[in-house]
């Protein structure tokens, strides 16, 4: 993973040891759990190297991560998808 997102996102676990395909309910919050709105494009390229839209939305919609508004913003707006958020506005 760190060859992907940097090694801080994943300061608790052992990178060498996540599975793209089992722990995308790690990866994804966490990948995005920091990103800007000038570095989500960057963020997001990294993403969609190894998960459909389909599944960051999904996994971004059902998450216990603090993922901020304005991150589920510019995913709805990359996907033309109506707007979610994760906290009342």
């Amino acid at each position: 993973m760190s060859n992907i997102f940097p090694k801080h996102l994943f300061w608790d676990l052992d990178g060498s040891k996540l599975s793209i395909k089992r722990d995308k309910d790690i990866i994804i919050p966490r990948a995005l759990y920091v990103t800007t709105k000038a570095s989500f494009l960057n963020d997001i390229k990294g993403l969609e190297l190894y998960y459909t839209s389909q599944q960051i939305v999904k996994t971004l919609k059902t998450t216990k991560s603090m993922i901020s508004n304005e991150v589920c913003k510019l995913i709805s707006e990359r996907y033309n998808i109506q707007p979610f958020y994760r906290f009342e506005l």
